[in-house]
């Protein structure tokens, strides 16, 4: 398997430190807010990402934290007058209600950042001891940026070039401008910790380094999260970890692409922010899933509903093939008919190319045009009069099956009964649209009834009504089945 590391900026084999088990962290949330398509996007890039280590037979120890504390998260609580905990035990709950909906598995370790307070300070020290980093008169300790070589090797930033212009505000006490802050002093309205330095609280980038060093171990195999926190979060991360360790902090550096709405960058300024509820009102959660798995996860992603719409065809074809097949296999009586032998080979590669497009740094847009080479395999065996009966077209079909639920449980896709997703499926769309589906329903009921009867203007009649609400409805041998167009 090849991931792109993004601090060799190329693909490269991936082989964990220790053989056959990974360990992986990746940055969550900070809590004060719903999460937004962009939460979205990383959990489930990161959650595709472990499924596939995991099939591929390899132990994976993966951890994703919550911040807890943090200026956004103080200022609302200020603002509403509770205490800093209440606002992040919301949000922490409002994301676990959000991410178990779009199919993220749980990590293995979701630490909060306040449960590591000691260890952040304990960190710290050992940096103040080694000469990486120093307090002030105030209390607040800082590292000092110029004490690490390596610095900027992350998101190829040159110090000199972030050290022009770069000046300290008043009433700091940093002895350079790229000084970073590893503990704050406390001030009125914060929560507040004790520790060596005095009370305060911890820095936002010293968290992470300081619970992937008590949970993993280093070197951590994979460190990830979006593009957004390569420059300072991981930056500072890397320089910190490896000034207090001596060694590698990490091994391979995932990082997942921008969110683009309407092809502009996502952005609370911009009136274009949309949260992953804004989207579970108008979507199913599984469509949202199928189109953030459709294209690759470096790439940027445009989101709109457009996207969505296209999306939702994409999934609601293939679980319609799932149910066609359901029902192909229901034939009591097979012929021997034999099959052309390039069918089971053109399942081969089909299979093999799925595969070989996971390795290759995750591509899921290139597997899915797999899955999507196996519907119209099942499709052409099916539409076949002659094929479809044969005993050899049920087994490629059962295999055809057996792959879309190993794939499907790779991507997190494809988990539901095919008949109980299409109905949710045209709910959803119905809703959408505007459609009221018990009008619909009784129209279809009127409509067998005239056709019972023999009244076939009148069955004519409302299959126009119906074309003109964006209902077809299809005659098939359980009965009318109806569906938006």
């Amino acid at each position: 398997m090849q991931l792109f590391n993004t601090m060799t900026r190329s693909k490269e084999a991936f082989a964990p430190h220790n053989p056959g088990k990974v360990a992986m962290y990746v940055c969550g949330i900070t809590a004060y807010d719903l999460c937004h398509i962009g939460h979205a996007r990383s959990s489930v890039v990161f959650d595709v990402l472990v499924r596939h280590l995991r099939k591929k037979g390899l132990d994976v120890t993966f951890v994703r934290n919550f911040t807890d504390v943090d200026d956004k998260i103080i200022k609302k609580a200020n603002a509403e007058g509770v205490t800093s905990d209440v606002i992040a035990e919301r949000y922490i709950e409002a994301f676990y209600e959000d991410m178990d909906k779009l199919g993220i598995l749980r990590a293995d370790a979701e630490p909060r950042a306040t449960q590591y307070i000691d260890e952040m300070a304990r960190l710290a020290q050992r940096l103040i001891g080694n000469g990486h980093a120093y307090r002030t008169a105030s209390g607040d300790v800082y590292f000092r940026v110029r004490s690490f070589p390596g610095y900027g090797k992350l998101s190829g930033r040159d110090i000199e070039d972030m050290r022009s212009g770069a000046r300290v505000a008043p009433g700091e006490e940093k002895e350079d401008p790229l000084d970073f802050a590893l503990w704050k002093a406390s001030k009125p309205g914060e929560p507040v910790w004790d520790s060596p330095f005095g009370p305060g609280r911890p820095g936002w980038h010293l968290e992470c380094s300081a619970m992937s060093e008590k949970l993993l171990g280093m070197p951590i195999d994979i460190h990830g999260g979006g593009q957004d926190l390569i420059f300072p979060h991981h930056e500072n991360e890397i320089a910190q970890s490896e000034a207090a360790i001596g060694g590698e902090f990490c091994r391979y550096w995932v990082h997942n692409g921008f969110v683009r709405i309407n092809t502009e960058k996502m952005s609370k300024s911009l009136g274009n922010f949309v949260t992953i509820r804004d989207i579970y009102k108008r979507y199913l959660p599984e469509v949202l899933r199928f189109f953030l798995v459709s294209s690759h996860y470096r790439s940027p992603l445009d989101y709109s509903d457009q996207a969505l719409d296209e999306a939702e065809k994409g999934l609601r074809r293939i679980y319609a093939a799932m149910a066609q097949m359901d029902q192909a296999l229901t034939r009591a009586k097979w012929s021997e008919t034999k099959l052309p032998p390039d069918v089971a080979q053109e399942l081969a590669k089909l299979e093999e190319g799925f595969a070989a497009a996971m390795d290759d740094d995750l591509n899921t847009a290139q597997a899915l045009g797999h899955v999507f080479g196996a519907v119209r395999l099942a499709g052409r065996l099916m539409e076949d009069k002659t094929l479809a009966k044969s005993r050899e077209t049920a087994d490629i079909l059962r295999r055809i099956q057996a792959d879309l639920a190993d794939w499907g449980d790779e991507l997190g896709v494809f988990g539901s009964a095919s008949e109980v997703f299409l109905e949710a499926l045209k709910a959803s769309r119905a809703t959408r649209l505007g459609i009221d589906a018990a009008r619909v329903e009784a129209l279809v009921a009127e409509r067998q009834d005239a056709r019972k009867n023999k009244d076939f203007a009148r069955s004519d009649a409302i299959r126009d009504e119906l074309a003109g609400l964006g209902v077809t409805v299809m005659d098939t041998p359980a009965g009318p089945r109806w569906d938006v167009a």
